[in-house]
């Protein structure tokens, strides 16, 4: 029986591509870098700040410390100017259980900035970034969320969208659900122990397990 669910944030409940892209150009503009196409910025996603940063900088990574607090000064601009839920998981966080929580590698200040200027904080009870505990695929987020909640690890399921979160889910030895219409290509979802392919989906598998 599951008691509780444990959601990744970006390609999961949020696409934030538009904004994470146009943070990033926004800093390269600023350090008088060439800017970068959007889709090659979204395939930098879901390893934390530092990891897309470094990558959008490429062979300039002797400016990692001057680029850092300018992106974060970009991104707070811009954290909700073209971020949204994915249809359908506004209705997925009414499904049960009511133990839901987050986990990601997007500083934890701004995860709750997004999550409460989308209008779904309080189906949380706990929301830990990439800068709160180790970085993802490290286990240790996710199961302090777990003690946090009181529930065992097998209790709990991870939905989550890349090889990253398939990675995190079994070394902390809790059942994933991947799910398709995030960043992650189909590939990097082998061998997860259930595939999505809508929001609704996911409730349905929720009903079914709680």
């Amino acid at each position: 029986m599951v008691r509780a669910v444990i959601y990744d944030l970006d390609g999961t409940l949020i696409d934030s591509r538009g904004d994470l892209a146009d943070s990033i150009n926004a800093m390269l503009v600023r350090l008088r870098l060439p800017r970068l196409e959007d889709q090659l910025v979204w395939s930098f996603i879901g390893e934390g700040a530092e990891r897309l940063i470094r990558r959008s900088l490429g062979a300039q990574q002797d400016r990692y410390q001057e680029a850092a607090p300018i992106w974060r000064e970009e991104y707070q601009k811009r954290l909700l100017d073209k971020t949204r839920l994915y249809p359908g998981v506004r209705e997925l966080l009414r499904a049960p259980p009511e133990l839901r929580a987050v986990i990601t590698n997007k500083p934890g200040d701004f995860a709750r900035q997004i999550l409460g200027g989308l209008g779904v904080a309080d189906s949380f009870r706990a929301v830990v970034g990439g800068d709160e505990a180790p970085r993802k695929p490290d286990p240790t987020g996710v199961l302090s969320i777990c003690s946090r909640l009181g529930v065992a690890a097998d209790r709990a399921l991870y939905v989550g969208d890349s090889k990253i979160d398939l990675a995190t889910a079994r070394a902390a030895g809790i059942p994933i659900c991947a799910v398709s219409w995030g960043l992650g290509p189909p590939a990097d979802l082998a061998g997860a122990d259930y595939l999505c392919s809508t929001p609704a989906e996911v409730a349905d598998l929720l009903s079914r397990a709680t």
